[in-house]
């Protein structure tokens, strides 16, 4: 099979706080023309210190990353947050340019890198359909005969001429996604957007994406959750800090990537949730989170068949009521292990404007020893409308306190109960 990306010590570089003012009248353009080597001399003595040879005040997104791939391949990108996946599918979709290095693209690249992208929140869902599609490459009269196929993949129908500034940010993934899917291009770009859809719709986005597969188009997919990595690409590239650090067969890969011990704060330490990656509404946040076991022995730890509190900070502008407040663990593998949510109890949580605490308890944690990846959200009565939902909070390390029976531990779902509120 011909090449389809060939990339040959690509390098991403940014400047650490560089920011670029626009001049806002004429005078000031001419001016800043005329004294624009003297200003760059004085920003080079200020800013760019240099160690080494390199500047202190400049990281690399990524460096030297060289790799091959052939059309019709499937092509995984799996490593932590930071390390560099998303600037590289920016890079191969010439949204930004390298530092230093190339890359040969042979074919259309269809790009789905951010939910929205390209969407004009005034405009309705078939306006916006036409916009990202000839923002995509597609034809009117493309669009236009497919127009009825796209919508039904995307499911919106009901809403299709509806602003799409009322849409979920579900909703956009799924106008969004059935654009690209439908594009006719020979290379597909999927990013980590995935994870905003619901169950149903990731299982119809991979079922389409084998499709475009069979049909002989390059696709590269990245995402966390490495069992639709496994399941998609036979091969898969491992980054760390902007560097590749693996290339083969996505079962080695992947193994390589969990061989990487993620870091787990410790019990009772404030975990800091306001900058994490979340969905929803917005209308009640997840600010923080603690948490901790009964047994100071081993500093209160997490472990086998013993209770676990979470502490809860949220944040909320007005008086709301919760009526889906929950929990679930995942292995490094992306398989959910156990969930609970007070929707189960039949419990709402009043929330008050301002800040608000909520302790959870799961009674026993039926999880063998080893690190776990922990999800929250809150949603409404119904838990329909999810109002906060962030994947993967943080790491949550289940210690080992004695000698035990390991393998499965009681079922996967437990019992949760709300102690304050």
């Amino acid at each position: 099979m011909p090449i389809a990306i060939r990339v040959e010590g690509i390098g991403k570089q940014y400047r650490i706080g560089a920011r670029h003012l626009r001049p806002r009248t004429m005078r000031e353009a001419v001016g800043r023309a005329l004294t624009a080597p003297l200003h760059n001399l004085r920003q080079l003595r200020r800013h760019s210190r240099l160690d080494g040879g390199e500047q202190v005040d400049a990281i690399w997104a990524l460096r030297d990353i060289s790799f091959e791939l052939k059309a019709g391949d499937v092509l995984g990108i799996v490593g932590r947050n930071g390390a560099g996946k998303s600037t590289l599918l920016k890079v191969l979709s010439r949204i930004t340019s390298p530092t230093t290095g190339r890359a040969w693209v042979d074919g259309r690249i269809g790009s789905l890198l951010e939910v929205g992208t390209g969407f004009h929140p005034e405009l309705t869902g078939r306006d916006n359909l036409y916009l990202y599609g000839a923002i995509l490459g597609m034809e009117r009269q493309y669009i236009r005969n497919r127009f009825d196929e796209i919508v039904a993949f995307s499911g919106v129908e009901q809403f299709i001429d509806t602003p799409v500034k009322h849409y979920s940010s579900g909703m956009y993934l799924r106008l969004a996604f059935a654009v690209a899917a439908h594009l006719e291009s020979e290379i597909l770009v999927v990013d980590e957007v995935l994870a905003v859809g619901d169950a149903e719709f990731q299982k119809k986005c991979l079922a389409k994406m084998s499709q475009v597969s069979s049909e002989g188009r390059t696709i590269l997919f990245v995402s966390h959750d490495l069992s639709a990595v496994q399941r998609m690409c036979p091969r898969s590239l491992l980054l760390q800090s902007g560097q590749l650090i693996g290339d083969g067969p996505t079962e080695n890969i992947l193994r390589s990537y969990l061989a990487l011990s993620p870091e787990a704060p410790e019990p009772c330490q404030r975990i800091e949730l306001s900058g994490a990656q979340r969905s929803g509404t917005h209308e009640v946040q997840i600010n923080a989170v603690q948490f901790r076991s009964d047994d100071a022995a081993i500093e209160f730890r997490p472990y086998p068949d013993g209770p676990l509190d979470l502490d809860l900070d949220l944040v909320s502008n007005g008086k709301i009521t919760v009526g889906s407040l929950g929990i679930s663990l995942h292995d490094q593998q992306g398989a959910r292990l156990l969930s609970a949510d007070t929707l189960s109890l039949g419990v709402v949580t009043e929330i008050q404007p301002g800040r608000n605490t909520v302790r959870l308890r799961i009674e026993a944690l039926h999880l063998n020893p080893g690190v776990y990846y922990v999800t929250l959200w809150a949603s409404g009565r119904q838990g329909r409308r999810v109002f906060d939902r962030i994947e993967s909070a943080f790491a949550l390390h289940v210690a080992e306190r004695g000698p035990g029976p390991r393998g499965q531990r009681g079922p996967t779902t437990c019992r949760l109960q709300v102690v304050s509120g």
